[in-house]
């Protein structure tokens, strides 16, 4: 597995820009090793906490835009849903947020195959009235997701080394923590 770094200076200037930026740094460095691209070659280029960071930031920026019926139709129920996401984050400290995609993927499974199938524009938008089951979690997620986001990000930044080796700008290795 290659070594992900990330300079101890981009850290830095995303941390005064808060928690999205902060968590950004990361999952940008996975995109550059990855291509940008989870496939099964791609996804071996990551450890579980990598993956579970790219993760979330794939739920949090879906559910903010489109919500659950656009991420499963853009290809991510499987990644989020039928991987270790829910208990992963339940070990990170976010009980609540483990509990809503628990909740989700019972949805999800129930009707995945529907769920997954191409659509026109039309029958897109009509899953939102189909699939209403989502619009508690949805509102739940969206009422708490500066919470999720900042229990991410203190683990992340309580946890720097399992998520990337933290360089100087002359690559030479870093120990630093509490960004946040």
């Amino acid at each position: 597995m290659e070594s992900i770094q990330v300079t101890d200076l981009a850290l830095r200037q995303a941390a005064t820009e808060g928690m999205d930026a902060f968590i950004q740094v990361f999952v940008d460095a996975y995109k550059q090793v990855t291509g940008g691209v989870l496939s099964a070659e791609s996804m071996s280029l990551l450890t579980a906490d990598q993956h579970t960071l790219w993760a979330y930031v794939i739920l949090r920026d879906e559910l903010m835009e489109g919500g659950f019926c656009q991420l499963i139709q853009n290809g991510y129920g499987a990644y989020i849903f039928l991987n270790p996401l829910a208990k992963a984050l339940r070990l990170w400290g976010l009980s609540g947020l483990s509990k809503l995609l628990y909740a989700a993927r019972k949805i999800y499974e129930a009707h995945r195959e529907d769920l997954e199938r191409e659509r026109t524009d039309e029958e897109f938008m009509a899953m939102y009235e189909q699939y209403e089951d989502f619009d508690e979690l949805e509102d739940e997620f969206l009422e708490n997701e500066e919470e999720y986001t900042a229990g991410v990000a203190r683990y992340v930044d309580e946890h720097l080394e399992l998520f990337a080796r933290i360089v100087t700008a002359d690559g030479e290795g870093q120990d630093r923590k509490n960004n946040f």
